[in-house]
């Protein structure tokens, strides 16, 4: 099995990036004034009818109920994972109706949080090191935001459906880190000199329909446990 150590390591992937600009831009600049003192809301997401995190929360229902932490981009595991859980439950007697799935894209997993209107922009493929699954190439797009039939397959199952508005279609819920949003976008910012406050804005602004922007991430997590949901990390 490989080793997760490859996640904390600075140097692989977008984290050591990030590292670099933070420690250039100052924690304090990076990070927006609420939460130096005290956590920021995030702010109002009309694609969630413009509930708040905890209202949001509260619309979780099933008997059977997970979390799944997905803090890298994984492959294809945020998405599989989740609809695994809707077969499998299926098979032994319990609908997706009655099931609650919540996916918290945090760290390194944010972009598929957004649609493909800002992945080639800022080269979100290369800098969060995600793959398009149906090309092998490094993704200009969010392959999992209406993809098209037959695009995932896996071996011994056959076709999947794991896009996004497929799994929300199926009940599945998905919540994006604005902690991490935040600095990424900032991060961002720095290196192709522009404005931090109008890159989030355009991120935000191709947020997919349904996501909510957490406080969080570890936020969610904690919600979505206190929500009686089991946790499974996404590694």
């Amino acid at each position: 099995m490989e080793s997760n150590n490859k996640h904390l390591t600075p140097r692989r992937g977008f984290i050591g990036t990030l590292a670099a600009g933070a420690a250039a831009l100052g924690m304090a600049a990076v990070l927006p004034l609420g939460l130096n003192a005290e956590t920021a809301a995030p702010p109002a997401n009309k694609s969630t009818g413009d509930l708040t995190p905890d209202e949001w929360f509260s619309k979780l229902k099933g008997s059977h109920r997970i979390v799944y932490d997905a803090t890298h981009p994984e492959g294809m595991m945020p998405f599989a994972w989740p609809r695994v859980f809707l077969i499998t439950n299926s098979k032994t007697g319990t609908p997706a109706s009655d099931c609650g799935v919540v996916v918290v894209l945090r760290h390194n997993a944010i972009p598929f949080a957004f649609d493909s209107s800002i992945w080639k922009k800022y080269n979100l493929g290369t800098a969060f090191k995600i793959d398009d699954p149906t090309t092998n190439a490094t993704a200009q797009r969010n392959p999992y935001w209406q993809p098209a039939k037959g695009d995932f397959k896996i071996p011994g199952i056959g076709e999947v459906e794991i896009g996004i508005n497929q799994l929300q279609a199926d009940g599945v819920m998905f919540c994006v880190c604005d902690v991490a949003v935040t600095v990424m976008t900032a991060v961002m910012a720095q290196k192709m000199n522009l404005d931090p406050a109008e890159v989030k804005s355009e991120w935000l602004r191709a947020l997919l329909p349904g996501v909510m922007v957490a406080p969080s991430g570890v936020w969610a997590v904690g919600r979505a446990q206190e929500h009686k949901c089991s946790y499974c990390f996404v590694g």
